[in-house]
């Protein structure tokens, strides 16, 4: 369930770099809310990402 339902964005997957460059296995997590959002006239629950959050506000100003 870690997906925005707007973009898609989800988690991805990259490199922890230490002092000496080894390198493991680390995960980047979107930055996921649970908003009630207006759609169609109706309150809807989502999960969105920030951004996501972010344009949809501006769309409405």
């Amino acid at each position: 369930m870690a997906k925005c339902n707007h973009c898609g964005k989800a988690t991805t997957f990259g490199h922890s770099r230490s002092f000496s460059q080894r390198a493991t296995n680390r995960k980047f997590k979107p930055n996921l809310q649970k908003v009630s959002v207006l759609e169609k006239g109706r309150l809807v629950k989502k999960t969105l990402c920030a951004k996501c959050i972010k344009t949809l506000g501006k769309s409405l100003a």
